[in-house]
Formats: C-alpha cells, structure tokens, sequence
C-alpha cells in the first residue's frame, strides 16, 4: 500500500463509481435509516466567501468597506492611489448618483496631469492598485477577466489601461504580467471587460487600474475572475471540488449566525432577496464575524452550486428574532435577544414565500422570473427550508416561529419545515428542552441540533440511543465538531457517526461545522477544510466526513459483525467503549459498506458475517485512515490520508483493526 498525495486523497472516490446494476431487494435483518445523512453546512466565517470559496480576486471591488464593519475601513480599504510618470490626480469617494441604490458608494478618479518625467516600462497614469486577498495568485497562461463599471464625467475620452503586475518592492519597477486597454466615453455607467493572460506564474500579483488623460472618471464594482472556476460558475475550483470529493448529500445555509446579523441588529440581517439579480445590484453587508460580504456568492449561487454537486439546497431564513448575542450578550443574565414586533411580521412571511416562489416557481412568476433573468429558466426543485438559527427559545421567539410556520405550510405544506433546538442542543439545556416541546406541539418535521464538544463526550456519548423512537419529529445534527483537529478527534467523530447511522430512523441529517476556514482569516478553529491562495488543506476531519459520504445507504444492518471479547458478542457500541461498526446498504446502487472504528490503543479483531448479501464478490475496496492520536494536518505538513487498497472477501472473514484507525469496505454486490 502507497499513502497517496492530499490532492489524490482528495479526489480517492473518482475511481469508485457508482454501480450502474439495478436496484436490489434488502436481504431480512435490515433498518430503513435516512440515505441523506451527510451532508455539508456552508457559512461565510473565516473568509470562507470573499477571498475562499467565491473565486473573485479583488477584494473590496465596489468601495463598500465601512467603519461599520471596522474600525479604520472605508471606501478605500484594500486600495492604493498610484501614480507612474508621476503623474498627478487625487480620489473622491462618492454616492450620488450610483449604479444602484443596493450599492451606493463609489470612487471618482481625478486626473490632473498625466506626466512623464519618469516611465517605467512604459507606463504613465494615474489610478488605483488592488493586492487582492494578501495578493493575487495567478498562473503563466491562464485567463483572467477584468470587468469594471466606469462613467466619463469631465474631459475628453479616457484611455483605461488594466495590468496584472509582480510588484519589486519600493522605488522598483514592478514586474508587467499581463495588460490591456479600452476607451471610455460614455457618461453614464457602462460595464467594460476585458481579458489578462500572464507571461509567468505569481502568487502575490496587484492588480493595476489606470486612467492615462486628464479629466475625471468614475469607476466602481471591478472585478478580476479566473475563467476557469467550478463548472463556469465563478467558484474556486479546486476549493468546489474539495467539497464534491466529500459526495454531500444536502447544503445547509448561508449560516449560521450570518442569518440574523449576528450581534448588530435587524439592519444588518441576512435578506436573501438582496442577493440575486445582477451582482452590481446587490446589497453588501457587515459579516457577523467581523469582515465583509460582497454577496457576489449569494443565492443564486448557492443554489446553482447545490444543483452542480447534486445536493438538497437547505436554505435557513431568519424568522424575526435576533441573535441574543446582540452587543455582547451573550454574557448578560437574561441574554439580548431583540424581536420584530408582530404587527410587521407579514414581511418576514412574505420573504419565505417569494423564496419559494424564486426557486420553484414558473418562469412567468415574479420570482421565479428574476431566477430565469439570472440565466436559470427551470425551477431549483427547493424540498427544504429552515426557519431560524441557534436563537434562544424565548416566548417571543416561540410566537414568531409558529406564526411564519402556519403561514409557510398554509400556503406550501409539500415544503419541509427544518426548526431549531437553540444554541444549547443536549437534553437538560432549557432551549433545547423547550426547542423540542415546541416541535412536538407543531408536529415539526426536522429540529436541528447544535453542539461542539471536546472529544471525549463523541467517544463516549450515545445520545440518540436515548431518543424516544415514536416521535415524528425528525434531528437534524446541523453543526457539531470535536474541539480540535487531531486525528483521535476524527475518529471520535467517525464513531459518533456510527452511532448516528444506528440510529438513522431518528436523525435524517448531520453536517460537520465550520466548513472553510483561511489561513491567516480564521475566526473558528477548528473547521473541517483550511486554504490559502494557492492550496487545500484538508483535516483528518475531511477524509472521515469523505468516507461517511461515500458510504450513504438506505438500509443498516447492526448485526454483521462482533469483536473479540465484547461480551455482547455483537457490537452494538455502549457508553465509553472505543470502537465501533456500522454496515450500509445503498439498494439503489447495490453498494454494501462495511465501517470500522477504532479509537483506543489496542488493536482489536473484527468477526464479519455477510452471508445474508447474495451477489458478495470475491473482492472488495479497502480503505484506511490511521496514525497516532495526535496526528494533525496543518500547513506545513499532512501526515494524515486515506489508503486504499483491494482485498478478497468471503461470508465470514476476521479483520485485524490497528490502534488509532478507521477502515471501510466497500462491496459492488453482483
């Protein structure tokens, strides 16, 4: 066996495809649990759209940066006035009169003299730089796509000159990669676009934006996109198909606390409306995590990217309660949590319902032809809409909630209602014991649950097990987490999700929680991918999330195997115990996978019985992660990956399990 590199790791399950055999009985013995138990839950905290996984590379492209957001920024945050030939100008930050009032501010250039006492390769002008996001990474023959709107205001025509350039450091030329030019004359805001092709790899290029004639011009929303991003749907690709490798189910979001403003209030709350349409329309926001959010990734996006990987959309809307965070509360006594008063709750109504209307909806609807406009004329198919995040479950928040959830399912009841348990999910929390009394007086369909713990409780807690099995109200285990990033953390996750796959009649939905983090960007640790300009770090997190979502079924079988001196003689795992089975059945693909956990430091044998499987091969996919407890992939090393490998099979056969390891079999059924 050969430890493959990250980025195979990455894509291991390329060569595993789906069987292309019918669909098979289940053999007797089997439980009906969820196929959709994997999936992934998307948030923009640590940077995880603007400079991550939305692939544009100018950051603060429209000159919205506020002090709102920090202290210090504005319109020019990430921007520089240069001036080659030293020619002479200054910037005047503007709003009237903009592209659109979602997007009001924008920059005046003004050129005074355009000199040229000094030209370096060239040049002359003067005008603005952008270093992107702690540079601009860009490689020898690829394509990139500049786009900006400009409006002439004073003088003649202006000549525009846009350059890909390696800066030298001060008082030095900097190095030319790529330019083009194009003439500006009208005035009124007209979009231009042009293409930059490097002569050489850089992985902290500036992007150069100069006027070269006197007079004034406005320019706003510049951006510089790589042409080849995921499927052409201007994300990241090698961060997309990180996300594909991991063959999600479903995607939560766009939060998270990012739904209702985190701690500033009503103004700075999440309105997917202001999301779509033409990007130079939208409204940008203040991140709750202390940033900006373009929402050049808004949810059009979302949407496309969950119909691209074939996932469930699970768009989460706010319900007119915010975050009891709000202005530090989260210390308070009583917490901070802020309500819409109900005389103007119908807003808030309508925005679930339009929602529904723009991703379902014909064409020759309201919304659903502002999805058709932005180039998506067939429906998105939505089965899934949550109602709230985390909030504390309040009577206020109680009354809100069913007032939006009778209004929703009055007028949508094939919609699938997804609740919340608070930010507390484990029985005895009072939100969470409330957030299920509330379910269970609506009949909710899904309540998600929330909970980050230190390793030691997914080792040890069974928590599902206790569920009571006649509710109808389904758990969704929408973010949960190990509190570090070891590979004993995985594993402790792996073996809760062997729990969870047991008890998949009860919980149909778990997704891992945070998703994205960049280096030097990071507000949460630890988070499942880590990322920087140029690569994909995965986690030890990532390839146990990989194999769960490879190994989705519709049936499980608790039965298949024991270990050596379990007294149970079957391993069905108790509080405290260190390893752990599961055995899936995928009917539709004839797929059979066999998971092993095990967390302690001595190697256990696993007894399998398959004899129940007709069609078993003489041969099956065997994959391997394991290592010492403390292994961690970071930044400067990955020790950690999958190794596969094929192995024969019979009816009955023994499997050795090395300390610190979890294995899968993967069997194509005949």
């Amino acid at each position: 066996m050969t430890k493959p590199t990250i980025l195979a790791a990455l894509m291991m399950t390329a060569s595993m495809g789906l069987s292309a055999q019918k669909a098979m009985t289940p053999p007797s013995g089997g439980k009906a649990i969820s196929n959709e138990l994997i999936g992934i839950f998307f948030e923009d905290i640590s940077s995880s759209a603007d400079g991550g996984l939305y692939a544009e590379l100018v950051q603060n492209g429209s000159f919205e940066f506020s002090p709102n957001e920090r202290d210090g920024w504005g319109a020019g945050t990430a921007w520089r006035m240069i001036r080659p030939g030293h020619s002479l100008g200054y910037l005047e930050t503007r709003m009237d009169k903009p592209i659109h009032p979602n997007n009001p501010t924008y920059m005046r250039l003004h050129i005074e003299r355009v000199k040229e006492y000094y030209d370096y390769q060239g040049w002359k002008g003067f005008g603005l730089q952008n270093d992107g996001f702690e540079g601009i990474d860009v490689k020898a023959g690829a394509r990139y796509d500049f786009s900006a709107f400009l409006r002439n205001v004073e003088g003649g025509a202006k000549q525009v000159r846009v350059a890909l350039v390696e800066p030298q450091g001060w008082n030095k030329d900097p190095k030319l990669l790529a330019d083009a030019s194009f003439n500006v004359t009208d005035g009124a805001w007209k979009k231009y676009e042009v293409s930059l092709t490097p002569n050489a790899d850089c992985a902290k290029a500036a992007l150069q934006v100069l006027v070269l004639n006197q007079g004034a011009v406005d320019v706003d929303m510049l951006s510089l996109m790589p042409a080849d991003t995921y499927k052409g749907h201007g994300l990241r690709r090698d961060l997309a198909e990180a996300l594909e490798a991991l063959h999600p189910k479903f995607m939560r979001f766009p939060g998270g606390c990012v739904i209702h403003g985190g701690g500033d209030g009503f103004w700075n709350t999440y309105r997917w409306k202001t999301t779509v349409g033409p990007k130079e329309q939208r409204r940008q926001l203040k991140n709750t995590w202390g940033y900006h959010q373009s929402m050049g990734l808004g949810y059009h996006e979302y949407f496309q990217f969950c119909e691209d990987l074939n996932m469930e959309p699970v768009p989460i809307l706010p319900c007119g309660v915010s975050c009891q965070g709000t202005n530090g509360g989260w210390g308070m006594k009583n917490q901070a949590q802020d309500v819409v008063p109900m005389s103007e709750m119908d807003e808030w109504v309508q925005d679930a319902l339009d929602l529904i209307e723009w991703a379902n909806g014909d064409a020759s609807t309201k919304w659903g032809s502002v999805r058709a406009a932005a180039g998506h004329p067939k429906p998105f198919n939505l089965k899934y809409l949550g109602i709230g995040n985390e909030e504390k479950i309040t009577p206020e928040f109680a009354e809100r909630f069913k007032y939006i959830y009778a209004k929703v399912r009055e007028a949508h009841p094939e919609i699938v209602i997804v609740g919340t348990a608070g930010p507390g999910s484990h029985p005895g929390n009072p939100d969470f014991d409330n957030g299920w009394k509330l379910a269970e007086e609506l009949n909710l369909p899904i309540l998600d649950e929330h909970y980050y713990e230190n390793n030691s409780y997914f080792l040890e807690s069974r928590q599902y097990d206790k569920y009571p099995r006649k509710r109808t109200t389904k758990v969704y285990l929408g973010e949960y987490a190990a509190k570090d990033k070891k590979l004993i953390d995985a594993l402790a996750e792996g073996l809760y999700l062997l729990h969870v796959e047991r008890n998949g009649d009860v919980v149909c939905m778990t997704s891992y929680a945070p998703l994205f983090a960049r280096k030097n960007a990071t507000n949460w640790n630890p988070d499942l991918i880590y990322f920087d300009n140029e690569r994909v770090y995965p986690t030890c997190s990532y390839f146990v999330q990989q194999m769960f979502g490879l190994s989705s079924g519709n049936y499980y079988y608790g039965d298949c195997v024991s270990f050596k001196g379990d007294k149970k003689g079957v391993c069905q795992p108790v509080e405290k115990s260190l390893y752990g089975q599961s055995v899936v059945l995928n009917t539709e693909t004839r797929q059979l996978f066999v998971k092993l956990c095990n967390a302690g430091s001595e190697e256990k044998t696993a007894q399998l019985n398959l004899s129940r499987f007709k069609g078993l091969p003489a041969s099956a996919v065997k994959t391997t992660l394991a290592g010492q407890p403390d292994d961690e992939n970071n930044y400067e090393n990955q020790p950690i990956a999958p190794v596969k490998e094929n192995v024969e099979i019979n009816k009955k056969m023994e499997m050795k399990l090395a300390p610190y390891s979890f294995v899968m079999l993967q069997v194509e059924l005949q």
